[in-house]
Formats: structure tokens, sequence, C-alpha cells
């Protein structure tokens, strides 16, 4: 019987070794420094350790000393070993001031009833890729478009637009691109239709996101927090604001991207192949899908809530075998450990103390809101073009949630809490500019049909015009209490 030996290889890489030896010591200094150096009254050594874990989560996702995921598994492996009530004894002991962490509840940010609805998202797009729905999907959809160049645009930026809101931005992209291979073989070679169209998948992918909590990452945070502090915002309520929102973002970016690069060929030949066998597996996955939505929207209406709905796909296509083991390997478990890293922050914040320390020594509720507004977009956007949109949301959201919690009824003329929370998914899914801001824009980019030039033309217009748009409906809609 043969074995498979498996080898540890790859190149020491001294810039990355030395940024997370800068970290390292940055963190070290920022642990020890005098408590009165931050300026909060009443600051605990363990409140102050939480500090400097924060700061190395900031150092390693800005330099990518280490990959993503690894930083967020480091955060939590530090607040086990040296913040929580499983510490080592000398953490624990004389001079380690402040209420410890729950041990318990560190690990538990791994089993969130978020990250709970995120496996559910996940999931549901393996099935719906297995089974050959999203190709009849996406052949059904685009039908009504016509042939026409610039309905056709359309119609591919509206579909990603709305796949994404339940499926994977990566997957959602990956997949239009396929569609569109035999698209591009019919229009002419040196016309801009090809840059139009291929534009059009990872802004539709991108936008589209913001519809759903489980849309992207970011959601997902501002969905927790929001109610963790008790604002007890729905699935339905956020797709019921949100997913409009993003249909007429869509249609500005339609507009925006066929003025840009406009089509030299006036028609197009559309022709999706599908390949899909309709026996009871599908139907299977189909009517689990559609049952799962209503649920989603509806179901605070009959008392189960979102979290717990997204455990009916995981259930049902696991007892019906739609999904096996072998399938599992295909979660973008990445992800999942960064949020869970983001929420494990969170939590640090909130269960030393930290968050009401800061909001009791720091005049929050002088601030100016919109000017916190407008700073905490553009920084969020800023960021999510250089670094994951995942990291930004997990370092901005805990800070915000302090600041918003300080600043109390000051917030209400911009639609308090939920319009800033809320706001850095928009700013996040927003940011577009170069290939490396989001994967969707990586694989756009990799097909060697657009330059770097276009993804920002296009990128940076479209990404500016949608955050006015969607901070001006936030606010609209969260003053009038629907958020």
């Amino acid at each position: 019987m043969g074995t498979v030996k498996k080898v540890l290889h790859g190149d020491f890489n001294k810039r990355k070794a030395f940024l997370f030896l800068i970290t390292a010591i940055v963190t070290l200094i920022v642990w020890n420094l005098p408590a009165d150096v931050f300026g909060i009254a009443g600051l605990t050594v363990i409140q102050q350790r939480v500090i400097a874990i924060f700061v190395m989560a900031v150092m390693l996702w800005l330099t990518e000393a280490i990959p993503a995921w690894a930083t967020s598994v480091g955060i939590i492996f530090v607040l086990l070993f040296f913040v929580s009530s499983s510490a080592f004894n000398f953490m624990q002991g004389e001079g380690a001031s402040g209420q410890l962490l729950d041990y318990q509840g560190v690990m538990a940010c791994f089993a969130d009833p978020t990250i709970i609805l995120f496996l559910g998202g996940f999931i549901i797009a393996i099935a719906a890729t297995k089974s050959g729905l999203d190709a009849v999907m996406a052949k059904a959809l685009i039908t009504p478009f016509g042939n026409k160049s610039e309905s056709v645009l359309l119609g591919f930026m509206l579909i990603t637009g709305i796949f994404s809101m339940f499926i994977s931005n990566t997957a959602t992209a990956a997949m239009m691109l396929t569609f569109l291979t035999p698209v591009f073989k019919a229009l002419p070679a040196n016309g801009k239709g090809r840059i139009a169209l291929t534009m059009a998948i990872p802004i539709g992918a991108n936008l589209g996101g913001m519809g759903t909590p489980i849309g992207t990452p970011p959601n997902a945070f501002a969905f927790k927090t929001l109610n963790d502090l008790g604002m007890g915002v729905s699935f339905g309520q956020w797709a019921l604001i949100m997913a409009p929102m993003v249909i007429i973002m869509l249609f500005i970016a339609w507009f925006i991207v066929k003025k840009l690069f406009p089509f030299s060929q006036k028609t197009i030949e559309i022709k999706i192949e599908t390949h899909t066998e309709w026996n009871w597996r599908t139907w299977v996955v189909a009517i689990t899908f559609l049952v799962t939505i209503i649920l989603w929207i509806c179901g605070k209406y009959i008392g189960v809530n979102a979290n717990t709905t997204a455990m009916l796909p995981i259930a049902v296509f696991a007892v019906t075998g739609v999904i096996t083991a072998e399938d599992l390997k295909d979660i973008d478990w990445g992800v999942i450990w960064m949020v869970a890293g983001g929420f494990a922050l969170g939590l640090a914040m909130n269960g030393t103390g930290l968050a009401e320390t800061a909001v009791k020594s720091i005049p929050f509720a002088s601030w100016n809101p919109l000017v916190i507004l407008i700073v905490s977009g553009l920084i969020c956007y800023l960021l999510s073009n250089f670094i994951s949109n995942t990291a930004t949301a997990a370092l901005l959201i805990p800070i915000l949630t302090v600041v918003c919690q300080g600043m109390g009824d000051s917030l209400l003329p911009i639609g308090g809490t939920p319009t800033v929370l809320i706001g850095i998914a928009v700013a996040a899914s927003c940011a577009m500019t170069l290939p490396i801001s989001t994967p969707p824009n990586a694989i756009a980019y990799s097909t060697g049909l657009i330059q770097q030039k276009d993804m920002s033309k296009a990128g940076l217009l479209v990404g500016l015009v949608s955050m006015v748009i969607g901070y001006a409906i936030l606010i609209t809609f969260c003053k009038l209490g629907v958020l």
C-alpha cells in the first residue's frame, strides 16, 4: 500500500519577515506602554492588551506580512492565551487588572450564528453550481434582454448583481465571465464592447453584494453588530432597502460604462449552454433555494431568524446527498476564518469593557456626525481598494461601534448607528478601482481583455457615484426608522 509524502516548501520572503518583525516590536511596545499614554481614564491592563492586539491586526492586515486569514487566527490565538480566562497563569495574576474574556466566548466566534448564515450561502452556491441550476437561471434571466448590445450589457450587469446577493461575488464573476466567452468571439477585437462587457461583471458583482446580509463579509459584520446592539435588523429589512438600492446603482453603472466604452457593433447573439439534467436532486436544490430565500425575507414574521434559516439548505443538501464531504472543500474557509477573527476583535473590545471605558472618557457626543460619516466612509473606501474589504470592515466596525455608542442621539440627524455601520459595508463594496481591490476585479483583469487604466477609470467613477447614492439612501431610510 503506497503512501503519499507531502513536503513543506516555499521561498523565504525577507520583506514579509521584516514586516512581521516590525509588527511584533510595535505590538510589544504598545502592550507595555504606561497606561496614561492612551488618554483613556480607567484603562486596565487587560484593555491595554486588547489595544495592542488591535494594533497588531491593523499592521498585519495592512502590510499582508502573513495571509489575511492567518492574521485572524493569530488574533484569536493571542486573545485566548493572553487575555482570556484560560490564559497563562502569569497573565492572569497580580498586575493583570481588568475583566478577562470568557475563553468559550472567544472560541464561539468560529460558530457564531452569522458564520452559519455565511455557510448557508456558500452551500447554496455549491449546490447551484453542482446541479447546473446557476446556468439555467442565468440563461432564463438574460433572454428577456434581447440581442441589442447595450441591453445585453445591462442584462449581464443586473444578473451578476442579483446572483451576488446570494452567491459569493468571486464565484459569480467567474461563472458570468465563462458565459461571456462565446459573446466575445462575436465582437470586433479592436472595439470597446469587450471592455464594457468585461467590466460589467466585476461592477455587477461588487455592487450586487450589498443587497443582502450574506452578500459580502462586511455586510455580515454590520448585520451582526447591529443585532448585538439590540437594533433587531432582519434579513428582510436589509434586503427591502439595500436590494432596490443596488438595482438603482446598477442602472447608473450601466449608463456610465456604456458611455465610457461604447459598442461599435449594435447587436450581439447570446448563447448560454446548459447541460442540466432535471432529476429529483435538481428539484431539491431549486425548491430549497426558493424556500430559503422566502424564509430569509419573511422569517421574522413567523419567528425564524436568518441565521436559523441558513441551516435549512445545509441540512437538506447534506441529508439528500446533494452536498458531500468532498464538496465542503469548495467552501472559502479563508473568508470564514477572517470573519471569525473580526468577530473576536469586537468581542474583545466589549468583553473587556474597553468599549465602555472609551465611551465614558472620550467626548464623542461633541463630534460632528456628518464628518464621522464622511471620514469613516472615505477611509473604508481607500483601504478597501488596497487590502481585503473583509479586513477593512473587521478593523473599522468595532471602532465605529464605540464611536456611535458614545455619540448617542447626536447621530439622529444622519439616521443613527445603522447609517454609519451599514455605510461601511457600502463603502467597502464600492472600492473597485484596481485589479487587487476585489477578487471579481482580479478575475476580470486576468482575462487580458481590459487594461488597468480602463478598470481604474470605470471603477473610480462608478464607485464614488455609488457611494454618494448609497449614503443618501441610507440616511433617508434610517431617519425614517426602516433600518
